[in-house]
């Protein structure tokens, strides 16, 4: 579990890094309006694909680790849920192209809408739950870096002006097509398509309830940006991305270890172990709690500079809504906690839709109230809101069907540990640095003090008994390996 936890660290830090190089240089460029142009218009078409996606990417994990040990039963489970996705993708496609000739306000950026469908229609060929379900983090995490270096090159060489916009999309469009282009090319040494004994209408109903909450969810975290731009313009929209796409730039961090234990939570969870869970629970909460809660604190208090060194100055009027933001580390972690590592391993889907629904609920309400008149600001406010209603649902359900404990402990001594942000990065304001040089020195400043409270004055047991055993025992050796397949396949 630690390799695969690594890798897929690996490519949680890649996804991280990805927009902190990538985002300054296009924001700063295109400007706001151009931002938010492409940030609505990929909204709306991947709100399709999600759409078109019937919760596959998660229900398709949990099926093939049930089984991954029976090639026949992995063939059959992979080619039923295969055909599904293809036959939805077309459809859905069809209705995207339907909707973007109808409407009026999108006819001017046409060209834009109708290179976006690739979203839509080879979203079929996603097949990272595929990967995951198999614990193979390895490949797909190789081949995300890979793909991600290449998209950034093309972004040097191909966005110089404001207007370059288009190419901006583009990019977004072949890093979609190579990523999934590289997988499905990779399938044949695992799985094979079959289209003999299928039974398609078995995970119907399963699909039925994670399809609602994807859905669901998606309403809160992708369609505020659609909202966004109907109910105000596309320059709040760039303003509300940079805020967005800074606060939650670290959630790849805060939710690496997730995707890793669920095939082993739903093995224990099935078989009753359940004093195995509690022990993966513990060392993941406490995870959580030493990762999101300090994220939480530096976005917050360093957020005029995050801005202003990785948006411009443009976008200064987004501090604000980063800071309400910066809450989203904390309360998207522990709803990931309780929702995808507790309810969804042991297949509760009808209780993750009713979670979602009460922050679809209040999200429509919230964005149809405060994005009128205080536009970004609103957007941000309602986000929040609702990621919160939706983690503390998950929680009361969680502690209604099980008899799980969570040490409030890490929570509390994360908290008292992260408050030496404030005076360090009030101290080094008054050195009067520029803001890229305030952040590469604030941020390690940050991280050992955080470091050494949580060691040496809390003695953090998550620290002892997992991340630096994992450091000093398997980074080393598991890096060289990574180092060694790479060379051997791509060079």
């Amino acid at each position: 579990m630690k390799k695969n936890y690594f890798f897929n660290l690996c490519l949680s830090i890649s996804n991280l890094l990805f927009p902190i190089i990538s985002f300054p240089y296009v924001s700063k460029i295109i400007g706001p309006n151009g931002v938010g142009k492409v940030q609505f218009i990929t909204s709306y078409a991947q709100y399709f694909g999600l759409i078109a996606a019937l919760g596959i990417p998660v229900y398709g994990i949990r099926e093939i680790a049930k089984n991954k040990h029976d090639r026949l039963k992995l063939n059959t489970v992979f080619s039923e849920l295969s055909v599904i996705y293809f036959f939805t993708s077309i459809i859905l496609t069809v209705v995207y192209f339907i909707s973007i000739l109808c409407v009026t306000s999108f006819k001017a950026d046409l060209n834009l809408y109708i290179w976006s469908a690739s979203f839509i229609i080879l979203s079929f060929t996603s097949v990272d739950w595929f990967y995951e379900g198999l614990e193979q983090f390895k490949a797909v995490a190789i081949r995300s870096m890979l793909v991600r270096v290449g998209s950034l090159i093309l972004m040097f060489i191909l966005i110089k002006s404001g207007k370059d916009y288009f190419w901006y999309l583009m990019i977004m469009v072949i890093t979609n097509i190579a990523n999934n282009g590289i997988n499905m090319l990779r399938l044949h040494k695992a799985v094979s398509l079959t289209f003999t004994g299928l039974s398609l209408k078995k995970h119907f109903k399963p699909l039925l309830y994670i399809f609602s909450t994807t859905i669901a969810t998606s309403m809160y975290t992708m369609f505020d940006t659609v909202l966004l731009g109907l109910l105000a313009n596309t320059h709040a929209v760039g303003l509300y991305t940079a805020a967005v796409k800074l606060s939650k730039i670290s959630l790849p961090i805060v939710v690496s270890s997730g995707m890793v234990l669920v095939p082993g939570l739903a093995k224990n969870l099935a078989a009753k172990n359940l004093k195995e869970v509690q022990k993966t629970l513990d060392k993941s909460f406490a995870f959580t709690s030493l990762i999101s809660i300090p994220i939480c604190v530096g976005l917050a208090v360093l957020a005029p500079e995050f801005i202003t060194a990785f948006s411009s100055v443009k976008f200064l009027d987004a501090t604000f809504s980063m800071q309400i933001m910066a809450l989203l580390p904390i309360i998207i972690g522990f709803g990931y906690f309780f929702g995808f590592q507790i309810l969804v391993p042991d297949s509760k889907d009808k209780q993750m839709l009713f979670c979602v629904l009460g922050g679809v609920a209040a999200s429509l309400v919230l964005n149809f109230v405060l994005v009128p008149r205080f536009e970004y600001l609103g957007a941000a406010l309602a986000n929040v809101i609702s990621e919160l209603i939706v983690t503390i649902l998950m929680f009361l359900y969680v502690k209604r069907l099980y008899d799980f404990t969570f040490r409030i402990r890490p929570i509390i001594t994360a908290t008292i540990s992260s408050l030496i942000f404030v005076p360090i990065v009030t101290v080094l304001r008054f050195t009067h640095v520029n803001n890229y040089l305030m952040l590469i020195t604030a941020i390690p400043a940050c991280a050992m003090a955080y470091w050494l409270i949580q060691k040496l004055i809390f003695r953090q047991p998550i620290l002892k008994d997992v991340i630096e055993p994992f450091l000093h025992s398997k980074m080393v050796a598991v890096t060289a390996r990574l180092m060694l397949i790479k060379k051997k396949a791509y060079v």
